[in-house]
């Protein structure tokens, strides 16, 4: 399938599946909601959607430009392939660390037909100098080609229909003021309450033919880190387990045992954010920089920092200061350390 051909499956709240596999990921589409009337939760967000398409289609305009941001599997990309359904257009994706160089943008843009919508994935990774042709492409619908070099150099302007610019960011921090001033639209996605991912995680249970007690659909809720991505996941392995052991609907019993073989806690902590507790707990409650928990755990960086971190600041297990990270009281306890012993922090996040 190329990059501008439309395939709109039935479809979790989710981007690209973490496993990685064709099964996977015919499977994550399968999920994915077909319309904004299947889209479970971030109520306000699509409410101005709905807004938006219903004003711009009585207009006969195109949709502005829009921005989504959020953590990874809160439903940027389910979203920008509803757009493209509603709006009734095609859907041409790409993601930002693709789009190398300028021709590969410009390629891209003059397949499209008006009011089609352009889907870039990660677009905070575009590079500056395709960034740059983004611009006049966004306000002008025209980008300028340059033809030859030195002085027999010139630059043709070649034009394109109205299109709608979608762009998916976990880090809307990393947009260039100029670039981010060109959306018309910006949503941010934020983690979804246990009752909406149950609600998901029931509609995904009745997609894949399995039974789904409401206990256990409350406990695989409560553990995924309010991402619907997640709770898509544990599903899956939990629906495996169910099959093995020959039973037709996964209960709570069924569901917990799951969760503990995929080293999941009741805080839903795996054991990479029990490492990062860890090793800050080891520091006697002094402040550690992400340097040193990167260098002792054996992760990266940006992964901590995007992936892991999120969840323990929002539970309140770790503190961030000017000094580095420290661990909290509730931080101890949930890796079964003494908090008197530790030296945790009486502060959290919204102390």
């Amino acid at each position: 399938m190329s990059a501008h051909d439309h395939v709109f499956d039935p479809t979790a709240l989710a981007g690209a599946p973490e496993e990685g596999g064709a099964p996977e990921r015919e499977l994550e589409n399968s999920l994915r909601p077909e319309s904004l009337g299947d889209f479970v939760g971030q109520q306000r967000a699509v409410e101005n959607l709905s807004i938006a398409i219903r004003a711009a289609a009585a207009r006969g305009e195109c949709l502005d430009h829009t921005l989504l941001s959020g953590p990874p599997g809160l439903g940027k990309t389910s979203l920008a392939r509803i757009l493209a359904r509603e709006l009734g257009t095609t859907l041409h994706t790409a993601t930002g660390p693709g789009l190398e160089r300028p021709r590969d943008l410009v390629g891209l843009l003059t397949q499209l037909k008006s009011g089609d919508v352009f889907f870039i994935d990660e677009i905070h990774r575009v590079p500056a100098s395709v960034e740059e042709y983004l611009y006049t492409a966004m306000e002008d619908y025209q980008v300028d080609i340059t033809l030859d070099q030195g002085p027999h150099a010139r630059i043709l302007p070649l034009k394109l229909e109205p299109f709608c610019l979608v762009g998916a960011t976990t880090r809307e921090g990393l947009l260039s003021a100029p670039f981010r001033s060109r959306f018309g639209l910006f949503e941010r996605l934020s983690p979804y309450p246990t009752e909406d991912l149950v609600r998901i995680l029931e509609r995904s249970a009745g997609l894949l033919n399995i039974g789904l007690e409401r206990p256990a659909s409350e406990r695989l809720a409560g553990r995924c880190r309010g991402t619907p991505r997640i709770a898509n996941r544990f599903l899956r392995r939990a629906r495996d387990l169910a099959q093995v052991r020959g039973q037709s609907a996964i209960d709570e019993r069924l569901a917990i045992d799951a969760l503990e073989r995929m080293g999941i806690d009741e805080h839903g902590l795996e054991e990479m954010d029990r490492n990062v507790l860890r090793c800050l707990a080891q520091a006697g409650g002094e402040p550690v920089g992400l340097k040193t928990i990167a260098a002792a755990i054996g992760e990266t960086e940006d992964t901590i920092e995007e992936v892991f971190e999120p969840h323990l600041l929002r539970c309140g297990f770790l503190q961030k200061t000017a000094r580095g990270r420290r661990i909290t009281r509730a931080g101890c306890v949930a890796v079964d350390l003494d908090p008197d012993q530790v030296g945790g922090s009486n502060d959290t996040l919204f102390s």
